[in-house]
């Protein structure tokens, strides 16, 4: 006769173990390493293949897309046949799993070699020890780029929102509400490098001197005007100055959409009452629109805080970070491809990622309050 409590027993411990935290992340990885090791036999079995390319082409986006999506039914099929409760439990890591596995590969494993590298010599060879940091922390050009940066985050930010904020306001409140946004909201479409190309016409200086005819839009209207054109992307420090518009102008319509939307999330009711209260719109805006949209305006007062601190395409685009304007990511970009210095461009990227740490953790940490909140 069998022992149905042995049974259960061990049932329980099985299903037990599955809803454990150790394995929820096993079964969350285990779908994407399947996919992973399937589709790349696949793979393989192309490349050794004797086939037209445009044919191989297109077995390949079959087979990546139908093989994903058949291991995500399977997958899921299984789940679905444990009991409800831990099906329940399991189904949203089975979903979660190739994102654990991207973020891994793709964030995790660079950021754990960059590590090892910050401490090695420029061929990564050798073991320099704290050589990279001291470096990264001491010599006069790194300390530009951090005041640079630091330029960058406090004006770039400010303007951004704070003419974001304006113009959700005064939109908000006009017939042609639709179309003064798709205005300002135009350059998010541009990409930074393509702002950089456009706005380096504007600050274009070509000297003084005889039959010289300024083309850039800036000097020709100086000039117009009865002025002397100036070499604007030559003068330190104001250059960086004027670099920062281009990001202001990029990044206030993203700030103008989200706080936009937050604003109209604000009860028409409150702002009746303050109205009647006496308050005059100002007063009504700081004491009550502004505070019900303090999470957003965070959020995107650290969304652009990262930008300005990565920044780099206008950098390299417009000064190649010469003439004082310099940033922290394009002397990365110097010390690993035109110095070749593995070493110091792995510690610069980690004080990068340092920087930006603390604006995501307290991003995500205003995030996970606000979700609570509701």
């Amino acid at each position: 006769m069998i022992d149905t409590r042995d049974t259960k027993t061990e049932q329980g411990g099985i299903l037990g173990w599955f809803s454990s935290t150790l394995g929820q992340i096993l079964i969350s990885l285990f779908v994407p390493i399947m996919t992973f090791l399937v589709l790349w036999q696949g793979y393989l079995f192309l490349q050794r293949a004797q086939a037209p390319q445009i044919v191989q082409v297109l077995v390949a986006i079959i087979w990546g897309v139908g093989g994903v999506a058949l291991l995500y039914v399977v997958a899921n099929w299984l789940v679905l046949k444990l009991p409800k409760a831990w099906s329940k439990r399991l189904q949203p890591f089975v979903f979660v799993g190739p994102a654990v596995a991207i973020m891994g590969w793709f964030l995790a494993i660079p950021v754990f070699r960059s590590l090892v590298a910050s401490f090695q010599d420029r061929l990564g060879q050798e073991w320099v020890g704290f050589d990279n940091f001291v470096f990264a922390f001491t010599d006069p050009r790194m300390l530009e780029t951090f005041r640079n940066n630091l330029l960058w985050v406090v004006f770039g930010t400010f303007f951004s929102v704070a003419f974001g904020l304006l113009i959700a306001v005064l939109a908000d409140r006009s017939r042609a509400e639709v179309i003064y946004k798709s205005i300002i909201f135009t350059p998010m479409a541009i990409s930074f490098v393509g702002a950089g190309v456009i706005w380096k016409f504007i600050y274009t200086y070509k000297g003084i001197g005889v039959n010289i005819q300024e083309i850039g839009l800036l000097n020709a209207i100086v000039t117009g005007l009865g002025g002397t054109p100036q070499p604007w992307l030559n003068m330190p420090p104001w250059n960086n100055f004027f670099l920062i518009v281009i990001m202001v102008w990029l990044q206030t319509g993203y700030a103008m959409v989200i706080l936009s939307s937050a604003i109209k999330g604000v009860p028409a009711e409150l702002l009746e009452a303050a109205r009647i209260d006496g308050a005059s719109e100002v007063r009504a805006f700081f004491n009550i629109t502004i505070p019900y949209i303090k999470g957003t305006i965070i959020t995107v007062v650290t969304t652009i805080v990262i930008f300005s601190l990565k920044t780099f395409d206008i950098v390299r685009v417009m000064t190649g970070g010469n003439n004082g304007t310099n940033v922290i990511a394009n002397e990365f970009y110097l010390q690993s491809f035109t110095y070749t210095h593995k070493g110091r461009a792995s510690a610069i990227a980690i004080v990068l990622l340092i920087l930006v740490s603390p604006v995501i953790i307290h991003n995500l940490r205003q995030f996970n309050k606000d979700r609570k909140g509701f």
